[in-house]
């Protein structure tokens, strides 16, 4: 099955991918900035595997604000 072409979404689902794109961007830069500030000793586990995790869609970083802060 072939996906479908930009051209052939709605105007409104366009701005659906756009819109869930900024958020999962936003939420991975976020994500990374905090992990790089933030000192080993207060994440939960290796910092090079979060970075690896953050990189995971909207679970990734969703995960690390929940599950990889202490």
């Amino acid at each position: 099955m072939a996906g479908k072409r930009w051209s052939d979404l709605t105007e409104r689902q366009q701005t659906a991918v756009l819109v869930a794109a900024s958020v999962q961007l936003s939420l991975a830069a976020t994500a990374w900035v905090d992990l790089a500030k933030r000192p080993k000793d207060l994440v939960r586990g290796p910092k090079p595997l979060w970075a690896a995790a953050i990189a995971v869609n909207f679970v990734g970083p969703i995960a690390y604000f929940v599950a990889g802060r202490r």
